[in-house]
């Protein structure tokens, strides 16, 4: 790669800023929004009832046996919570640091592999896209498993590379650490990549020997043998229905929890989840065809066009699952963007992003004053132009303007520009848009939870079974009941039965919090 075509980043100062980038894109406000339900809710306050029940063997949601997902995040969240507390920063951290390591591990592979440019391109792509900002800032498994289906795929194409026998160890270690993480998915991505990749070049011999190895059998069993053991042992039949079945075989066949889709859903997802780089997307696209023929970046296309294609194919859909095919893309996209040639094709979309991040509390606004969704959602947007004040507008119209004034008169390469935009961009989604976002949705919830723990009584779910944060802030099991008169109970505004006398204890946006009255004496 020849600097990129126009202009060098190793050495300089941006390629400098790059470097640390995953440090800011991670770590930046990463407590500033409140816990996002239902998922980072319900991993949150699965690991606190670790604490409560004595038990960290098995994950508990409100005092039922959760399945969703195996022991790993929550045995970290766990350590999050032992040093930090229950803070939204303690619960976040796990992922945050995955993604980091996903970053770096990124750049590592790259460099010696596309050069010292193309590698920090990769580097940027991976810690400022859209779909890795989000979730490596989430309470949630993905982060992690990710940043180990990245180190998997990584090390199996280092012994591709070399036949060394040590990264095909690691790989395996890799693999699994990622079945305690989220289950099959980590053994099935790796395999069938390598899989598809051996038999496009005649090499299905090397493939099996590759996934028979003892010592790798060794490391992978006594990794995942022992947990899952334990917990057929101690769930049973319910263990095999709720986590096998239901949360891996009933999510591929059927869209679980209505989380479906067409099967171009990630034909969409891809592009807007590689934002501010998608135009360099189409740039790679466009070597497809030579690529194929060199054995590194076809390694690549598979595993990004076998992740497409087994999730296209799968009932349940959501944006993050083709992030497990990404990762390929980001080396792709560095070593191709020195062919990128036009600049506001790039730079048009990222541009609409920002503008829309100023427009946002009047969207929100307008949407609270329709007749669209339900009331709930209403109640919480009401609140949108209050919560936004002249410093997010300031803020937000203050980026804007920084970006257009660097991308229209300082005259640098067209990457450097997309590096500075993606600078700007998590600048102001970490620092501005989303915490603002969680003080609308979540924040009437944090609060509700704040005043019930100050009154330390129960409390039930009453009509409103999808805020599990409310448990975590709350510091306690809260059941979905009908609540008896005298029993607090948080619910909906939108749900709450007009000719049930209550009293009102808290109320903000859609979130109510009260206590039910004895019915009025005929």
């Amino acid at each position: 790669m020849n600097g990129l075509a126009s202009g060098r980043l190793a050495g300089s100062t941006l390629g400098r800023l790059i470097l640390a980038l995953p440090l800011f894109a991670f770590l930046l406000r990463l407590g500033g929004a409140p816990l996002f339900d239902v998922d980072e809710g319900a991993f949150s306050e699965a690991t606190r009832e670790m604490f409560e029940r004595g038990d960290f063997l098995f994950t508990y949601l409100n005092g039922e046996p959760r399945y969703d997902k195996p022991i790993l995040i929550y045995w970290l969240q766990a350590l999050g919570y032992l040093i930090f507390g229950p803070s939204e920063w303690a619960f976040r951290l796990p992922s945050a640091l995955a993604a980091i390591a996903w970053s770096y591990a990124t750049w590592l592979f790259a460099r010696r592999r596309i050069g010292e440019d193309a590698a920090l391109v990769a580097l940027a792509v991976a810690a400022s896209s859209l779909g890795p900002f989000a979730i490596g800032r989430a309470a949630t498994a993905d982060g992690l498993l990710n940043c180990l289906l990245a180190l998997s795929l990584f090390d199996l194409w280092r012994h591709l590379e070399s036949g060394e026998r040590a990264p095909l160890l690691r790989a395996y270690l890799w693999i699994g650490l990622g079945a305690l993480t989220k289950g099959p998915v980590a053994l099935i991505v790796p395999g069938a990549v390598t899989c598809l990749y051996c038999l496009s070049r005649g090499e299905g011999l090397r493939w099996l020997r590759m996934i028979a190895h003892p010592a790798g059998w060794a490391i992978l069993l006594l990794l995942i043998a022992p947990w899952y053991a334990y917990a057929l042992h101690r769930h049973g039949q319910d263990f095999i229905n709720g986590f096998l079945l239901k949360h891996n075989v009933q999510r591929f066949s059927g869209a679980l929890e209505g989380h479906g889709g067409s099967a171009a859903y990630y034909l969409v997802a891809v592009p807007l989840l590689l934002l501010p780089w998608s135009g360099l997307l189409g740039v790679a696209l466009g070597r497809l065809r030579s690529d194929v023929a060199h054995p590194l970046r076809r390694f690549l296309w598979i595993w990004f066009g076998f992740v497409l294609v087994f999730f296209s194919l799968s009932g349940t859909k959501l944006p993050h699952y083709v992030l497990y095919g990404c990762t390929p893309l980001f080396v792709l996209i560095g070593l191709h963007a020195d062919g990128a040639r036009r600049i506001w094709p790039h730079l048009l979309v990222p541009g609409l992003l920002m503008l829309f991040c100023i427009a946002l509390p009047g969207v929100l606004d307008h949407l609270a004053h329709g007749t669209a969704g339900d009331g709930y959602y209403r109640a919480q947007f009401s609140r949108a132009l209050a919560e936004a004040g002249p410093l997010y507008y300031g803020l937000t119209a203050g980026a804007l303007l920084l970006w257009l004034a660097f991308v229209l008169f300082i005259r640098v390469p067209l990457i450097h520009k997309l590096a500075v935009t993606a600078i700007l961009q998590v600048g102001l989604l970490a620092g501005v848009v989303v915490p603002y976002a969680g003080e609308l949705a979540q924040g009437p919830v944090k609060a509700a939870g704040l005043v019930a723990r100050d009154l330390h009584e129960p409390v039930i779910f009453w009509n409103f079974s999808t805020v599990p944060s409310f448990s975590v802030y709350r510091q306690a099991v809260t059941h979905l009941a009908e609540p008896a008169p005298g029993e607090l109970a948080l619910t909906r505004i939108d749900r709450l039965p007009p000719d049930v006398p209550v009293e009102t204890l808290f109320q903000r946006g859609g979130v109510v919090l009260v206590r039910r009255l004895p019915a009025p004496k005929p």
